[in-house]
């Protein structure tokens, strides 16, 4: 059986991925980071509920507490506002470099285990505009990877959801049975989704384009 590292924040779109994961005959191993978020511990909750779901036994739970020392995003730097509307350009919420670090990571982890294919659920289409989610930035990784494991390891990134809308994610979601009360977008809050944020802005407009219910709560909407 292949074996394939999941990147999971616990959002709907890594959720997605996972299941197509499973649903593709891979073994997966969970892997989820902690960098001080806004909203870590409910994060961290819905990986824990998802792999629990997926029966995903092998799962690492990293801590990247630095990226509350480097700042500069909204998700990790207090004083920063998260932005309510879209914007133009890359918003406030972008985390530098991050996905960059966190496919380094799963990398070595991949390389121990002996994994074939990291699956991260980044989405290119109709997201932020984070530029560490471009399809090119993810081939680029793949090459640099490719260059710093041993000669016999081989590791595929794969990006199931990069070119697909917020609406056909939703829709995928919904066809592979993916229990989407256990995921969390809200960038802000832990209780109930605020649903004024630009994660849960897109979150409602993937559901309402699937004509479908979001299962979560929110504050407002």
């Amino acid at each position: 059986m292949n074996k394939s590292v999941c990147i999971i924040s616990g959002g709907m779109d890594s959720a997605t991925a996972l299941a197509m994961t499973i649903a593709s005959g891979a073994e997966a191993i969970g892997v989820h980071f902690d960098y001080r978020q806004l909203t870590e511990r409910k994060e961290r909750e819905s990986f824990n509920a998802l792999c629990d779901h997926y029966g995903v036994k092998s799962r690492y739970a990293i801590d990247l507490g630095f990226f509350a020392a480097i700042g500069a995003s909204a998700l990790t730097d207090r004083s920063i506002d998260v932005p309510r509307n879209f914007g133009v350009g890359v918003p406030a919420t972008y985390v530098p470099f991050r996905n960059g670090i966190f496919l380094s990571i799963a990398a070595a982890i991949a390389e121990k285990e002996g994994a074939s294919e990291i699956v991260i659920g980044a989405v290119e289409e109709d997201s932020s505009g984070y530029p560490d989610c471009r399809e090119r930035f993810l081939q680029s990784i793949q090459a640099a990877i490719a260059l710093g494991v041993k000669d016999e390891t081989k590791i595929a990134i794969a990006a199931p959801l990069i070119h697909l809308s917020k609406g056909q994610i939703v829709s995928e979601a919904l066809r592979l049975g993916v229990p989407l009360d256990l995921t969390w977008s809200c960038y802000q809050n832990e209780e109930k989704a605020c649903g004024v944020c630009e994660s849960c802005r897109l979150r409602l407009k993937g559901f309402a384009l699937a004509n479908a219910i979001d299962p979560i709560e929110y504050d407002r909407v």
